[in-house]
């Protein structure tokens, strides 16, 4: 059986007296892509928050590696102890190279701070920058590592957002529309790259709204509709699931 990485269990959020998330229970396999689906307003963008500590849930608890709770944490302290999440707006720093981009975040998941002239020997500089390198290697762009930010793309700013997460060796990766606004030439890329990190075991959870990224990558499907997830399964059974097209796509096929 495979082991839960992440397990949500009857999590409900209001806003205002609306139901954003109605009784959410979900396990996320490690090594898994599980990825979550579900027309504008569903619940996702406020359930990877809730995940992440940028909302406290009404009701319910979400654990981590097998009891560690999350309710009541700091966004910091989550990603401290190896959640991270990639936003639908990139965030990156503009002004830096793509190298001292990646730099930060391998320097504040050691000393939980962006201190970037701060380190303890001019070895950990070297360890730090070593790890960046592979980062932006992987991503395809270490050839533009000197390459200032805000001088990048839309896609090429996700991907270095992507490697701003990676260098940080996450256990489960929260990616929130990783092809939104992009190109098709730019999602197909990202798709590439996220197989690449697929064939590496790393546990994810993906929103998306392209089904073409969805099921290219995802190994689980979960549908949300109006705050309640009312399918999972592999994507075969999503895409032949007809409570599913009804609530997607008003019945049309996926």
């Amino acid at each position: 059986m495979a082991e839960t990485v992440l397990r949500i269990e009857n999590v409900n959020k209001s806003f205002g007296g609306l139901l954003a998330l109605n009784d959410i229970n979900l396990e996320i396999e490690r090594g898994k892509v599980h990825a979550i689906i579900g027309p504008n307003g569903a619940g996702k963008s406020t359930l990877l928050n809730v995940c992440v500590g940028l909302l406290a849930p009404d009701t319910g608890e979400v654990t981590f590696n097998g009891g560690e709770k999350i309710i009541g944490k700091k966004p910091h302290q989550i990603n401290q102890i190896g959640l991270t999440r990639v936003f639908q707006t990139p965030e990156i720093f503009p002004d830096l190279s793509l190298l001292e981009n990646v730099m930060l975040p391998a320097l504040s998941k050691r000393d939980g701070s962006y201190k970037m002239s701060i380190f303890k020997s001019l070895s950990d500089e070297e360890e730090i920058e070593n790890e960046a390198i592979g980062a932006l290697e992987t991503i395809g762009m270490l050839d533009r590592k000197d390459t200032i930010a805000s001088s990048l793309s839309r896609g090429d700013k996700r991907r270095l957002e992507l490697a701003m997460c990676l260098v940080q060796k996450p256990e489960l990766l929260l990616l929130d529309e990783p092809t939104a606004g992009m190109a098709r030439h730019d999602t197909n890329q990202t798709i590439e790259l996220l197989k690449q990190i697929k064939e590496g075991g790393m546990t994810k959870i993906i929103i998306e709204h392209d089904m073409h990224v969805v099921f290219s990558v995802a190994d689980k499907i979960s549908v949300l509709a109006r705050g309640a997830i009312i399918a999972t399964g592999t994507p075969d059974e999503i895409k032949a699931n007809p409570l599913v097209r009804e609530a997607y796509l008003g019945g049309a096929e996926l």
